[in-house]
């Protein structure tokens, strides 16, 4: 690859679902989220991983939901009447993760796209796929599956 040319970190079109954790705004891949919606109210469970927020009973099912603050060591936030539930699939498993709001849906093109930095607000680069600059803001695109992988590593060693 010559020093002019751009590595492609999203192919083709791709729509993703875009939300914020504080200040922070990010963005998964829209075919990962299964729902949102407001259940907040987790089952405590036992001797779970600190990023654990709990369970929640979803039509039969029982949902694992985490805290991405945690996981990406970022502060602690509040829930509000804006905070959601993003039930996504992880390897074939519902899982939640708590989000301060949801924004809007995005469409980008691998041209709208750049790789992220090695850092962004403290939070590693590797839990990141790119980076959108729009005019107003900047949009983060989540490696939702890095990040629930170091979850689940961090619980391991736990």
């Amino acid at each position: 690859m010559s020093g002019n040319e751009k590595k492609s970190v999203i192919s083709g079109e791709q729509q993703f679902v875009t939300f914020y954790l504080g200040d922070l705004l990010m963005a998964i891949p829209i075919g990962c989220v299964q729902e949102i919606n407001r259940q907040l109210e987790c089952t405590p469970v036992p001797q779970a991983p600190p990023y654990v927020c709990g369970v929640v009973n979803l039509r039969g099912e029982v949902v694992t939901v985490v805290e991405p603050r945690h996981i990406l060591r970022l502060e602690p936030g509040e829930q509000t009447r804006e905070s959601r539930n993003l039930i996504i699939n992880s390897h074939g498993e519902a899982v939640g993760i708590v989000v301060d709001k949801v924004s809007d849906i995005l469409t980008l093109t691998d041209e709208d796209v750049t790789p992220p930095p090695a850092n962004l607000k403290g939070v590693e680069g590797r839990f990141f796929i790119g980076v959108h600059q729009r005019d107003e803001d900047v949009v983060v695109l989540l490696n939702i599956d890095e990040m629930l992988n170091d979850a689940n590593e961090f619980a391991a060693m736990a």
